[in-house]
Protein backbone atom coordinates (compact mmCIF):
# COMPACT_ATOMS: atom_id res chain seq x y z
CA UNK A 1 0.00 0.00 0.00
CA UNK A 2 1.64 3.04 -1.11
CA UNK A 3 2.58 5.15 2.35
CA UNK A 4 2.01 8.60 0.09
CA UNK A 5 -1.59 7.66 -0.14
CA UNK A 6 -2.31 9.01 3.37
CA UNK A 7 -1.77 13.19 2.85
CA UNK A 8 -3.99 12.45 -0.20
CA UNK A 9 -6.89 11.28 1.66
CA UNK A 10 -6.43 13.58 4.45
CA UNK A 11 -6.94 16.34 1.84
CA UNK A 12 -9.95 14.46 -0.03
CA UNK A 13 -11.84 14.37 3.58
CA UNK A 14 -10.92 17.50 4.28
CA UNK A 15 -12.68 18.70 0.78
CA UNK A 16 -16.50 19.37 0.14
CA UNK A 17 -18.96 17.94 -1.15
CA UNK A 18 -18.81 19.83 -4.24
CA UNK A 19 -15.05 19.74 -4.29
CA UNK A 20 -15.04 15.99 -4.09
CA UNK A 21 -17.71 16.21 -6.92
CA UNK A 22 -15.30 18.32 -9.12
CA UNK A 23 -12.26 15.83 -9.04
CA UNK A 24 -14.04 12.63 -9.10
CA UNK A 25 -15.33 14.04 -12.87
CA UNK A 26 -12.39 15.49 -13.93
CA UNK A 27 -10.41 11.90 -13.30
CA UNK A 28 -13.08 10.58 -15.32
CA UNK A 29 -14.10 8.32 -12.05
CA UNK A 30 -17.54 6.32 -11.95
CA UNK A 31 -19.63 6.96 -9.64
CA UNK A 32 -20.06 3.21 -8.92
CA UNK A 33 -16.68 2.69 -7.96
CA UNK A 34 -16.34 0.43 -5.01
CA UNK A 35 -14.67 2.80 -2.60
CA UNK A 36 -15.16 1.92 1.00
CA UNK A 37 -13.33 4.58 2.31
CA UNK A 38 -10.87 7.87 1.81
CA UNK A 39 -8.01 5.82 1.76
CA UNK A 40 -9.63 3.57 -1.17
CA UNK A 41 -9.96 6.84 -3.43
CA UNK A 42 -6.34 7.77 -2.37
CA UNK A 43 -4.57 4.64 -3.49
CA UNK A 44 -6.85 4.39 -6.33
CA UNK A 45 -6.17 8.16 -7.54
CA UNK A 46 -2.20 7.14 -7.08
CA UNK A 47 -2.10 3.96 -9.17
CA UNK A 48 0.08 4.72 -11.93
CA UNK A 49 -2.79 3.50 -14.24
CA UNK A 50 -4.65 6.03 -12.98
CA UNK A 51 -2.22 8.62 -13.51
CA UNK A 52 -1.45 7.49 -17.19
CA UNK A 53 -5.04 8.47 -17.69
CA UNK A 54 -5.09 12.11 -16.31
CA UNK A 55 -1.95 12.85 -18.09
CA UNK A 56 -3.18 13.45 -21.67
CA UNK A 57 -5.88 15.17 -20.67
CA UNK A 58 -3.96 17.84 -19.60
CA UNK A 59 -3.12 20.99 -21.92
CA UNK A 60 0.03 22.75 -22.94
CA UNK A 61 0.62 24.98 -20.32
CA UNK A 62 -0.83 22.61 -17.58
CA UNK A 63 1.63 19.67 -18.33
CA UNK A 64 4.15 22.16 -18.48
CA UNK A 65 3.60 23.74 -15.03
CA UNK A 66 3.60 20.10 -13.63
CA UNK A 67 7.04 19.47 -15.33
CA UNK A 68 7.95 22.62 -13.37
CA UNK A 69 6.40 21.74 -10.14
CA UNK A 70 7.78 18.22 -10.12
CA UNK A 71 11.66 20.26 -10.56
CA UNK A 72 10.67 22.40 -7.71
CA UNK A 73 9.92 25.51 -9.57
CA UNK A 74 6.60 27.90 -9.57
CA UNK A 75 3.72 26.48 -10.57
CA UNK A 76 1.73 29.25 -11.76
CA UNK A 77 -1.84 30.16 -12.77
CA UNK A 78 -2.43 26.10 -13.54
CA UNK A 79 -2.45 25.09 -10.03
CA UNK A 80 -5.86 24.96 -9.19
CA UNK A 81 -6.99 22.97 -12.48
CA UNK A 82 -3.55 20.41 -11.15
CA UNK A 83 -4.56 20.50 -7.95
CA UNK A 84 -8.10 19.62 -8.71
CA UNK A 85 -6.98 16.94 -10.73
CA UNK A 86 -4.95 15.57 -7.58
CA UNK A 87 -2.10 15.19 -9.27
CA UNK A 88 -0.94 18.55 -7.10
CA UNK A 89 -0.60 18.50 -3.12
CA UNK A 90 -2.12 21.58 -1.71
CA UNK A 91 0.93 22.96 -1.10
CA UNK A 92 1.69 22.77 -5.27
CA UNK A 93 4.26 20.05 -5.31
CA UNK A 94 3.03 16.72 -6.67
CA UNK A 95 2.27 13.81 -5.15
CA UNK A 96 5.29 11.52 -5.48
CA UNK A 97 3.76 8.83 -8.02
CA UNK A 98 3.00 11.63 -10.08
CA UNK A 99 6.41 13.22 -10.39
CA UNK A 100 7.51 9.55 -10.98
CA UNK A 101 5.22 9.40 -13.85
CA UNK A 102 6.13 12.87 -15.44
CA UNK A 103 10.02 12.11 -14.95
CA UNK A 104 12.10 12.17 -17.89
CA UNK A 105 8.85 14.20 -20.09
CA UNK A 106 10.43 16.83 -22.04
CA UNK A 107 8.94 20.35 -20.47
CA UNK A 108 6.14 21.33 -23.38
CA UNK A 109 6.29 24.80 -25.07
CA UNK A 110 3.17 27.08 -23.65
CA UNK A 111 1.06 28.22 -26.56
CA UNK A 112 0.92 31.60 -28.11
CA UNK A 113 -2.05 33.22 -28.30
CA UNK A 114 -1.13 35.75 -30.66
CA UNK A 115 -4.28 36.17 -33.48
CA UNK A 116 -3.42 34.15 -36.93
CA UNK A 117 -2.97 36.86 -39.56
CA UNK A 118 -5.93 38.40 -41.03
CA UNK A 119 -6.90 37.23 -44.72
CA UNK A 120 -6.04 39.25 -48.05
CA UNK A 121 -9.32 39.79 -49.92
CA UNK A 122 -9.04 36.96 -52.41
CA UNK A 123 -8.07 34.49 -49.76
CA UNK A 124 -10.97 34.93 -47.71
CA UNK A 125 -13.57 35.32 -50.78
CA UNK A 126 -12.30 31.52 -50.89
CA UNK A 127 -13.15 30.86 -47.21
CA UNK A 128 -16.96 32.62 -47.52
CA UNK A 129 -17.21 30.51 -50.83
CA UNK A 130 -16.38 27.17 -49.03
CA UNK A 131 -18.37 28.21 -45.87
CA UNK A 132 -21.63 28.78 -47.93
CA UNK A 133 -20.74 25.44 -49.84
CA UNK A 134 -20.41 23.66 -46.64
CA UNK A 135 -23.64 25.27 -45.33
CA UNK A 136 -25.81 24.33 -48.88
CA UNK A 137 -24.41 20.49 -48.19
CA UNK A 138 -25.30 20.22 -44.65
CA UNK A 139 -28.96 21.47 -45.44
CA UNK A 140 -29.11 18.52 -47.89
CA UNK A 141 -27.89 16.12 -45.86
CA UNK A 142 -30.47 17.44 -43.00
CA UNK A 143 -33.31 17.25 -45.79
CA UNK A 144 -32.30 13.80 -46.57
CA UNK A 145 -32.21 12.66 -43.02
CA UNK A 146 -35.70 14.09 -42.13
CA UNK A 147 -37.37 11.33 -44.80
CA UNK A 148 -35.06 8.77 -44.18
CA UNK A 149 -32.47 8.62 -41.06
CA UNK A 150 -28.91 7.63 -42.39
CA UNK A 151 -27.97 4.26 -40.82
CA UNK A 152 -24.53 4.74 -38.47
CA UNK A 153 -21.60 2.40 -37.80
CA UNK A 154 -20.49 1.16 -34.30
CA UNK A 155 -18.20 4.25 -34.22
CA UNK A 156 -20.84 6.84 -35.36
CA UNK A 157 -19.34 7.49 -38.87
CA UNK A 158 -22.02 7.07 -41.83
CA UNK A 159 -22.65 3.51 -43.48
CA UNK A 160 -20.71 3.06 -47.04
CA UNK A 161 -24.29 1.97 -48.44
CA UNK A 162 -25.85 5.37 -47.49
CA UNK A 163 -22.73 7.45 -48.41
CA UNK A 164 -23.21 6.03 -51.97
CA UNK A 165 -26.71 6.97 -51.60
CA UNK A 166 -25.42 10.37 -50.66
CA UNK A 167 -23.05 10.45 -53.39
CA UNK A 168 -25.44 10.07 -55.94
CA UNK A 169 -27.20 13.29 -54.53
CA UNK A 170 -24.56 15.13 -55.59
CA UNK A 171 -22.57 14.93 -51.98
CA UNK A 172 -18.28 14.81 -52.19
CA UNK A 173 -18.43 11.50 -49.73
CA UNK A 174 -14.85 12.82 -48.34
CA UNK A 175 -17.10 15.80 -46.60
CA UNK A 176 -19.74 13.60 -45.35
CA UNK A 177 -18.28 12.32 -42.06
CA UNK A 178 -17.17 16.25 -41.40
CA UNK A 179 -20.61 17.60 -42.29
CA UNK A 180 -22.63 14.77 -39.77
CA UNK A 181 -20.24 16.10 -36.81
CA UNK A 182 -21.17 19.96 -37.63
CA UNK A 183 -24.87 18.71 -37.37
CA UNK A 184 -24.63 16.90 -34.36
CA UNK A 185 -22.47 19.49 -32.96
CA UNK A 186 -25.13 21.90 -33.43
CA UNK A 187 -27.76 19.60 -31.83
CA UNK A 188 -29.80 19.71 -35.93
CA UNK A 189 -29.01 16.17 -35.61
CA UNK A 190 -28.54 12.99 -33.22
CA UNK A 191 -27.66 9.55 -33.27
CA UNK A 192 -30.04 7.44 -31.95
CA UNK A 193 -29.80 3.99 -32.36
CA UNK A 194 -27.42 4.01 -34.67
CA UNK A 195 -29.89 6.32 -36.77
CA UNK A 196 -28.73 9.67 -37.77
CA UNK A 197 -32.12 11.68 -37.20
CA UNK A 198 -32.89 15.39 -37.18
CA UNK A 199 -33.33 17.43 -34.22
CA UNK A 200 -36.55 20.10 -33.62
CA UNK A 201 -34.04 22.44 -33.75
CA UNK A 202 -32.90 21.63 -38.01
CA UNK A 203 -36.61 22.59 -38.91
CA UNK A 204 -35.75 26.25 -37.92
CA UNK A 205 -32.12 25.99 -39.12
CA UNK A 206 -33.07 24.44 -42.52
CA UNK A 207 -35.46 27.82 -42.84
CA UNK A 208 -32.76 30.13 -42.16
CA UNK A 209 -31.10 32.49 -44.57
CA UNK A 210 -27.27 31.04 -44.99
CA UNK A 211 -25.86 34.06 -42.50
CA UNK A 212 -27.87 32.67 -39.84
CA UNK A 213 -27.34 29.27 -40.66
CA UNK A 214 -23.51 29.52 -40.64
CA UNK A 215 -23.35 31.63 -37.56
CA UNK A 216 -25.45 28.60 -35.83
CA UNK A 217 -22.69 26.31 -36.71
CA UNK A 218 -19.80 27.80 -36.41
CA UNK A 219 -20.77 29.24 -32.71
CA UNK A 220 -21.55 25.23 -31.47
CA UNK A 221 -18.10 24.41 -33.15
CA UNK A 222 -16.08 27.45 -30.99
CA UNK A 223 -18.34 26.24 -28.26
CA UNK A 224 -17.34 22.53 -28.09
CA UNK A 225 -13.73 22.80 -29.01
CA UNK A 226 -11.68 21.33 -26.47
CA UNK A 227 -10.25 22.75 -23.48
CA UNK A 228 -6.55 23.10 -24.73
CA UNK A 229 -7.37 25.37 -28.13
CA UNK A 230 -9.38 27.58 -25.86
CA UNK A 231 -7.72 31.03 -24.86
CA UNK A 232 -8.58 32.39 -21.68
CA UNK A 233 -10.97 34.55 -23.15
CA UNK A 234 -13.29 31.66 -24.52
CA UNK A 235 -12.12 32.29 -27.67
CA UNK A 236 -9.32 30.03 -29.43
CA UNK A 237 -5.82 29.64 -30.34
CA UNK A 238 -4.57 30.29 -32.96
CA UNK A 239 -5.52 27.06 -35.55
CA UNK A 240 -1.70 26.05 -36.12
CA UNK A 241 -0.93 25.49 -32.99
CA UNK A 242 -3.74 23.03 -32.19
CA UNK A 243 -1.66 20.22 -32.81
CA UNK A 244 0.33 21.14 -29.45
CA UNK A 245 -2.50 22.06 -27.13
CA UNK A 246 -2.26 18.25 -25.55
CA UNK A 247 1.38 17.25 -25.99
CA UNK A 248 0.89 13.66 -23.78
CA UNK A 249 -2.37 12.43 -25.83
CA UNK A 250 -1.02 10.45 -28.35
CA UNK A 251 -4.46 10.47 -30.21
CA UNK A 252 -4.49 14.33 -30.00
CA UNK A 253 -2.98 14.94 -33.78
CA UNK A 254 -5.59 12.92 -35.76
CA UNK A 255 -7.93 15.14 -33.18
CA UNK A 256 -6.58 17.80 -34.07
CA UNK A 257 -6.62 17.79 -37.66
CA UNK A 258 -10.57 16.80 -37.52
CA UNK A 259 -10.78 20.46 -35.51
CA UNK A 260 -9.19 22.22 -37.49
CA UNK A 261 -10.96 20.75 -40.67
CA UNK A 262 -13.91 21.59 -39.28
CA UNK A 263 -12.92 25.03 -39.28
CA UNK A 264 -11.58 25.03 -42.36
CA UNK A 265 -14.86 23.92 -43.82
CA UNK A 266 -16.38 26.85 -42.13
CA UNK A 267 -14.64 29.59 -43.58
CA UNK A 268 -13.24 30.15 -40.04
CA UNK A 269 -9.29 29.46 -41.27
CA UNK A 270 -8.45 29.96 -44.74
CA UNK A 271 -5.81 27.98 -46.55
CA UNK A 272 -3.19 29.47 -45.92
CA UNK A 273 -4.09 29.08 -42.13
CA UNK A 274 -4.70 32.91 -42.29
CA UNK A 275 -8.06 34.65 -40.19
CA UNK A 276 -10.88 35.68 -42.51
CA UNK A 277 -12.49 38.86 -41.00
CA UNK A 278 -15.89 37.43 -39.79
CA UNK A 279 -13.48 34.16 -37.69
CA UNK A 280 -12.36 37.59 -35.61
CA UNK A 281 -15.08 38.06 -33.05
CA UNK A 282 -15.89 34.38 -32.82
CA UNK A 283 -11.76 33.78 -32.10
CA UNK A 284 -11.87 36.20 -29.29
CA UNK A 285 -14.82 34.46 -27.65
CA UNK A 286 -17.20 37.00 -28.70
CA UNK A 287 -20.61 36.35 -30.53
CA UNK A 288 -20.71 35.03 -34.22
CA UNK A 289 -20.81 38.63 -36.43
CA UNK A 290 -21.70 37.14 -39.76
CA UNK A 291 -22.09 40.90 -41.63
CA UNK A 292 -18.09 40.33 -43.33
CA UNK A 293 -19.41 37.02 -44.64
CA UNK A 294 -22.73 38.07 -45.33
CA UNK A 295 -21.19 40.33 -47.80
CA UNK A 296 -19.29 37.64 -49.82
CA UNK A 297 -22.37 34.96 -50.26
CA UNK A 298 -24.55 34.93 -53.51
CA UNK A 299 -27.86 36.88 -53.05
CA UNK A 300 -30.83 34.81 -52.38
CA UNK A 301 -33.53 34.93 -54.80
CA UNK A 302 -37.10 34.63 -54.02
CA UNK A 303 -38.72 34.01 -57.42
CA UNK A 304 -38.48 30.85 -59.90
CA UNK A 305 -39.29 29.63 -63.19
CA UNK A 306 -41.51 27.61 -64.05
CA UNK A 307 -41.46 25.68 -67.65
CA UNK A 308 -43.53 23.47 -69.63
CA UNK A 309 -41.45 20.49 -69.10
CA UNK A 310 -42.81 20.27 -65.42
CA UNK A 311 -38.83 21.81 -64.36
CA UNK A 312 -38.13 25.26 -62.50
CA UNK A 313 -35.25 27.08 -62.13
CA UNK A 314 -34.26 29.34 -59.67
CA UNK A 315 -31.91 32.24 -61.07
CA UNK A 316 -29.82 31.99 -57.51
CA UNK A 317 -29.65 30.28 -54.44
CA UNK A 318 -33.60 30.20 -53.42
CA UNK A 319 -34.14 31.58 -49.88
CA UNK A 320 -34.11 28.31 -47.86
CA UNK A 321 -37.48 28.78 -46.39
CA UNK A 322 -38.66 28.38 -49.84
CA UNK A 323 -36.48 26.10 -50.68
CA UNK A 324 -37.48 23.42 -48.43
CA UNK A 325 -40.96 23.84 -48.94
CA UNK A 326 -40.12 24.10 -52.97
CA UNK A 327 -38.35 20.26 -52.40
CA UNK A 328 -41.29 19.20 -50.62
CA UNK A 329 -43.44 19.05 -54.00
CA UNK A 330 -40.19 18.69 -56.60
CA UNK A 331 -37.22 16.91 -56.66
CA UNK A 332 -33.99 19.37 -56.85
CA UNK A 333 -31.75 18.23 -60.03
CA UNK A 334 -28.90 20.32 -59.77
CA UNK A 335 -27.41 22.73 -57.12
CA UNK A 336 -25.00 25.69 -58.20
CA UNK A 337 -25.55 29.35 -58.62
CA UNK A 338 -28.50 28.30 -60.95
CA UNK A 339 -30.61 25.34 -59.31
CA UNK A 340 -33.06 23.36 -61.01
CA UNK A 341 -35.98 21.57 -59.72
CA UNK A 342 -38.67 18.70 -61.88
CA UNK A 343 -42.17 17.94 -60.87
CA UNK A 344 -43.11 14.47 -61.23
CA UNK A 345 -46.56 12.59 -59.85
CA UNK A 346 -44.88 11.20 -56.64
CA UNK A 347 -43.38 14.26 -55.82
CA UNK A 348 -46.68 16.23 -55.77
CA UNK A 349 -48.12 13.24 -53.86
CA UNK A 350 -45.64 13.74 -51.39
CA UNK A 351 -46.41 17.41 -51.08
CA UNK A 352 -49.82 15.81 -50.78
CA UNK A 353 -48.91 13.45 -48.16
CA UNK A 354 -46.75 16.34 -46.26
CA UNK A 355 -50.24 18.50 -45.20
CA UNK A 356 -49.97 20.25 -48.74
CA UNK A 357 -53.48 20.56 -51.00
CA UNK A 358 -54.39 21.66 -54.60
CA UNK A 359 -55.18 25.20 -53.39
CA UNK A 360 -52.07 25.77 -51.49
CA UNK A 361 -49.85 24.24 -53.77
CA UNK A 362 -51.01 26.44 -57.00
CA UNK A 363 -51.08 29.57 -54.42
CA UNK A 364 -47.58 28.96 -53.63
CA UNK A 365 -46.05 28.39 -56.60
CA UNK A 366 -48.07 31.32 -58.60
CA UNK A 367 -46.47 33.59 -55.88
CA UNK A 368 -43.28 32.56 -56.75
CA UNK A 369 -43.21 32.22 -60.22
CA UNK A 370 -41.73 34.89 -62.46
CA UNK A 371 -44.10 32.86 -65.55
CA UNK A 372 -46.51 31.72 -64.02
CA UNK A 373 -48.22 28.24 -63.45
CA UNK A 374 -47.74 26.47 -67.17
CA UNK A 375 -50.70 24.16 -68.12
CA UNK A 376 -48.85 20.80 -67.61
CA UNK A 377 -48.35 21.43 -64.15
CA UNK A 378 -51.62 22.73 -63.38
CA UNK A 379 -52.80 19.69 -64.84
CA UNK A 380 -50.24 17.47 -62.85
CA UNK A 381 -51.44 19.40 -59.69
CA UNK A 382 -55.03 18.51 -60.53
CA UNK A 383 -54.53 15.38 -61.34
CA UNK A 384 -52.75 14.29 -58.26
CA UNK A 385 -55.42 16.09 -56.36
CA UNK A 386 -57.63 13.90 -57.61
CA UNK A 387 -56.07 10.61 -57.06
CA UNK A 388 -55.13 11.77 -53.68
CA UNK A 389 -57.19 9.95 -51.01
CA UNK A 390 -58.45 7.42 -53.16
CA UNK A 391 -57.27 5.08 -50.53
CA UNK A 392 -58.62 5.73 -46.86
CA UNK A 393 -56.45 3.87 -43.92
CA UNK A 394 -58.58 4.24 -40.79
CA UNK A 395 -59.50 1.95 -37.68
CA UNK A 396 -62.18 0.02 -37.51
CA UNK A 397 -64.14 1.04 -34.10
CA UNK A 398 -65.77 -2.95 -33.47
CA UNK A 399 -62.82 -4.87 -34.67
CA UNK A 400 -59.63 -2.20 -34.10
CA UNK A 401 -58.55 -3.60 -36.56
CA UNK A 402 -56.78 -1.54 -39.48
CA UNK A 403 -59.46 -0.56 -42.42
CA UNK A 404 -58.36 -0.56 -46.00
CA UNK A 405 -61.25 1.46 -47.98
CA UNK A 406 -61.85 2.89 -51.57
CA UNK A 407 -63.76 3.69 -54.16
CA UNK A 408 -62.25 2.17 -56.67
CA UNK A 409 -63.03 -1.47 -56.44
CA UNK A 410 -60.29 -1.74 -59.04
CA UNK A 411 -57.76 -0.07 -56.43
CA UNK A 412 -58.83 -2.62 -53.32
CA UNK A 413 -58.66 -5.79 -56.03
CA UNK A 414 -55.24 -4.90 -56.64
CA UNK A 415 -53.80 -4.17 -53.24
CA UNK A 416 -55.60 -7.60 -52.23
CA UNK A 417 -53.10 -9.60 -54.82
CA UNK A 418 -49.82 -7.08 -54.87
CA UNK A 419 -46.89 -9.14 -53.37
CA UNK A 420 -44.82 -6.45 -51.91
CA UNK A 421 -48.00 -5.90 -49.59
CA UNK A 422 -48.36 -9.79 -48.74
CA UNK A 423 -46.30 -9.26 -45.25
CA UNK A 424 -49.67 -7.07 -44.33
CA UNK A 425 -51.99 -9.72 -44.45
CA UNK A 426 -54.95 -7.77 -46.34
CA UNK A 427 -58.00 -9.56 -46.23
CA UNK A 428 -61.29 -9.06 -48.17
CA UNK A 429 -63.98 -8.27 -45.79
CA UNK A 430 -67.57 -5.91 -46.85
CA UNK A 431 -66.18 -4.27 -49.39
CA UNK A 432 -62.95 -3.43 -47.98
CA UNK A 433 -59.65 -4.51 -47.20
CA UNK A 434 -58.74 -5.60 -43.37
CA UNK A 435 -55.65 -6.72 -41.19
CA UNK A 436 -54.13 -6.99 -37.90
CA UNK A 437 -51.10 -4.83 -38.69
CA UNK A 438 -51.15 -1.16 -37.21
CA UNK A 439 -52.88 2.01 -39.17
CA UNK A 440 -49.51 3.98 -39.44
CA UNK A 441 -47.63 0.84 -40.99
CA UNK A 442 -50.28 0.25 -43.14
CA UNK A 443 -50.21 3.42 -44.71
CA UNK A 444 -46.56 3.86 -45.35
CA UNK A 445 -46.87 0.42 -47.14
CA UNK A 446 -49.59 1.52 -48.93
CA UNK A 447 -47.21 5.08 -49.85
CA UNK A 448 -44.25 3.03 -50.82
CA UNK A 449 -45.98 0.96 -52.83
CA UNK A 450 -47.59 4.04 -54.81
CA UNK A 451 -50.80 3.83 -53.55
CA UNK A 452 -52.67 6.61 -52.95
CA UNK A 453 -53.55 6.41 -49.52
CA UNK A 454 -54.81 8.99 -46.44
CA UNK A 455 -54.96 8.70 -42.70
CA UNK A 456 -58.40 8.79 -41.39
CA UNK A 457 -59.20 9.38 -37.56
CA UNK A 458 -62.55 7.64 -36.07
CA UNK A 459 -64.04 10.75 -36.87
CA UNK A 460 -63.58 10.46 -40.28
CA UNK A 461 -61.06 13.42 -40.36
CA UNK A 462 -57.92 12.92 -43.05
CA UNK A 463 -54.44 13.60 -40.82
CA UNK A 464 -51.10 14.16 -41.91
CA UNK A 465 -48.65 12.23 -39.91
CA UNK A 466 -44.87 12.51 -40.34
CA UNK A 467 -42.53 9.32 -41.16
CA UNK A 468 -39.58 10.26 -38.90
CA UNK A 469 -40.74 12.60 -36.49
CA UNK A 470 -37.74 14.90 -35.37
CA UNK A 471 -35.65 13.43 -32.41
CA UNK A 472 -36.04 14.80 -29.31
CA UNK A 473 -32.68 14.89 -27.21
CA UNK A 474 -31.89 15.05 -23.60
CA UNK A 475 -28.70 16.40 -22.77
CA UNK A 476 -26.73 13.61 -21.18
CA UNK A 477 -27.03 14.01 -17.14
CA UNK A 478 -23.95 14.95 -15.09
CA UNK A 479 -22.33 12.22 -13.09
CA UNK A 480 -24.19 11.60 -9.84
CA UNK A 481 -21.43 11.59 -7.16
CA UNK A 482 -23.96 12.10 -4.41
CA UNK A 483 -24.24 8.19 -3.08
CA UNK A 484 -20.29 7.72 -3.61
CA UNK A 485 -19.50 10.87 -1.20
CA UNK A 486 -22.11 10.20 0.77
CA UNK A 487 -20.82 6.36 1.41
CA UNK A 488 -16.94 7.60 1.88
CA UNK A 489 -18.19 10.16 4.78
CA UNK A 490 -19.94 7.44 6.86
CA UNK A 491 -16.83 5.72 7.38
CA UNK A 492 -14.62 8.90 7.98
CA UNK A 493 -14.28 8.11 11.73
CA UNK A 494 -12.57 10.93 14.02
CA UNK A 495 -9.35 9.07 14.21
CA UNK A 496 -8.09 9.19 10.95
CA UNK A 497 -4.48 7.89 12.16
CA UNK A 498 -5.62 4.66 13.67
CA UNK A 499 -7.75 4.45 11.13
CA UNK A 500 -4.77 4.32 8.23
CA UNK A 501 -2.83 2.15 11.10
CA UNK A 502 -5.39 -0.68 11.02
CA UNK A 503 -4.88 -0.31 7.22
CA UNK A 504 -1.30 -0.59 6.71
CA UNK A 505 -1.46 -3.61 8.70
CA UNK A 506 -4.61 -5.53 7.16
CA UNK A 507 -1.81 -4.58 3.81
CA UNK A 508 1.34 -6.10 5.31
CA UNK A 509 -0.27 -9.49 6.30
CA UNK A 510 -1.80 -9.44 3.20
CA UNK A 511 1.68 -9.24 2.08
CA UNK A 512 3.38 -11.02 4.23
CA UNK A 513 5.90 -8.16 4.99
CA UNK A 514 8.10 -7.58 7.80
CA UNK A 515 7.11 -4.59 9.83
CA UNK A 516 8.95 -2.26 12.10
CA UNK A 517 6.70 -1.87 14.78
CA UNK A 518 6.94 0.23 17.49
CA UNK A 519 4.64 -0.37 20.58
CA UNK A 520 3.63 1.42 23.61
CA UNK A 521 4.86 -0.03 27.33
CA UNK A 522 2.59 0.30 29.86
CA UNK A 523 5.09 2.41 31.41
CA UNK A 524 4.70 5.23 28.80
CA UNK A 525 8.04 3.90 27.02
CA UNK A 526 8.29 2.34 23.48
CA UNK A 527 9.48 -0.48 22.21
CA UNK A 528 10.62 -1.55 18.19
CA UNK A 529 9.95 -5.23 17.67
CA UNK A 530 10.84 -6.48 13.95
CA UNK A 531 7.77 -8.51 12.98
CA UNK A 532 6.97 -10.65 10.13
CA UNK A 533 3.42 -9.84 10.23
CA UNK A 534 0.99 -12.98 9.89
CA UNK A 535 -2.20 -12.47 10.94
CA UNK A 536 -5.07 -9.44 12.13
CA UNK A 537 -7.89 -10.27 14.60
CA UNK A 538 -10.30 -8.81 17.33
CA UNK A 539 -7.89 -6.04 17.68
CA UNK A 540 -4.36 -8.00 17.44
CA UNK A 541 -2.02 -8.35 14.97
CA UNK A 542 -0.40 -11.77 15.24
CA UNK A 543 3.36 -12.29 14.05
CA UNK A 544 6.94 -14.03 14.69
CA UNK A 545 9.57 -11.71 15.87
CA UNK A 546 12.99 -11.96 14.09
CA UNK A 547 14.98 -11.39 16.93
CA UNK A 548 13.60 -13.50 19.51
CA UNK A 549 12.39 -16.04 16.97
CA UNK A 550 8.96 -16.14 18.62
CA UNK A 551 5.30 -15.79 18.12
CA UNK A 552 3.49 -12.51 19.19
CA UNK A 553 0.55 -11.18 19.59
CA UNK A 554 -0.37 -7.75 19.72
CA UNK A 555 -3.29 -5.34 20.87
CA UNK A 556 -3.46 -3.01 17.82
CA UNK A 557 -4.12 -0.08 20.00
CA UNK A 558 -0.47 -0.04 21.93
CA UNK A 559 1.07 0.10 17.94
CA UNK A 560 2.20 3.57 17.72
CA UNK A 561 4.05 3.45 14.46
CA UNK A 562 4.34 0.31 11.57
CA UNK A 563 6.44 0.59 9.09
CA UNK A 564 7.31 -1.61 6.07
CA UNK A 565 10.94 -3.40 6.05
CA UNK A 566 12.06 -3.70 2.34
CA UNK A 567 12.84 -7.55 1.61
Amino acid sequence: MSTHARPLADHLAAASDDELAALLSARGIRPDAGWQDFFDGAEALLEPSSIARALPTLTAAEAAALIDAAAGGAVGAERERLTTLALLRPDGTPHPPVADAVAGKARPAVLDDTPAPASTASVAAHAAERAFTTVGALADILLLAREQPFALLMGGAVSAGQKRQLAEAGLAVESIDPLVALAVRAGLAAPIDRLLRTTPAAEEWLRSPAATRWSVLATAFRDALPRGVRSGAGGWLPPAQWPLAHPWDPSWPEEAERQREAARLLGLVAEDGSAPPWSEALGRGEAADAAALSTLLPTEVDRIFLQNDLTAIAPGPLQPALDVRLRTMARRESASQASSYRFTAESVAHAFAAGEDESSILEFLGGLSLTGIPQPLGYLVAQTAQRHGLVRVAVDDETGRTRVESADAHLLEAMAVDQTLRPLGLAVHEGSLTTKVGQDTVYWALTDARYPATLVDRDGTVTVRTRHPAAVTDPDPAPDYGPLIARLRERQGPDADAAWLDRELEAAVRAKAVLQVTVGMPDGSTRDLLLEATGIGGGRLRGRDRAADVERTLPVSSIRAATVVPT
